[in-house]
């Protein structure tokens, strides 16, 4: 059982947790489900919609009684979701690639405290081909994208956890579809 002291310090500190405090907090905080849209059900979406229901349609058969036809839209859903998936990856990654001045935040930190240092009043004489050289530079191929997935890792690792588990209701939805028929 808890003690008195210890409910009025619980209670205490539920009060002051609140949520965000400034309005730019809040606004941050209400984005927070938005990222990439993939917790939204696919249904939401009235084009996908409409893809899920052809693909029922397609898996169903002809001739498919209620029972089957929603065994079918369920795999429908699990596979078109898996495909949502997939192409929320792929944009990020392609998006990141093909950007020619992609670098990683460290990099990027060091050459604005670069440019910074070149401000000062005493700041060395180094020629303008030079730091244009360094400003300019970035990772080549093989560099390049393990620093995409080193910074995209977060983002990487959401994204696979939702395939896994479109994969996961795709393959439950197939046996009760098996099942069934």
């Amino acid at each position: 059982m808890t003690s008195d002291h210890k409910l009025k310090a619980n209670r205490a500190n539920a009060r002051a947790s609140t949520g965000p405090q400034t309005a730019q907090g809040r606004v941050r905080s209400a984005r927070n489900a938005f990222r990439h849209g993939l917790s939204l059900p696919v249904c939401t979406d009235p084009a996908l919609c409409e893809e899920v229901e052809a693909l029922a349609r397609e898996i169903a058969g002809t001739g498919a009684n209620a029972e089957i036809q929603e065994l079918a839209r369920r795999v429908a859903e699990a596979q078109i979701d898996l495909r949502r998936v997939r192409s929320a990856r792929h944009r990020v990654l392609s998006h990141a690639l093909s950007d020619p001045y992609y670098d990683s935040r460290e990099n990027m930190r060091r050459k604005v405290a670069f440019i910074c240092s070149l401000l000062r009043l005493n700041a060395p004489d180094i020629p303008l081909a030079a730091v244009e050289k360094f400003v300019t530079s970035t990772p080549e191929a093989p560099q390049k994208l393990a620093i995409i997935l080193s910074q995209e890792a977060k983002q990487l690792l959401a994204m696979e956890r939702y395939e896994r588990r479109a994969l996961f209701r795709r393959k439950i939805a197939i046996q009760a579809l098996d099942e069934a028929r």
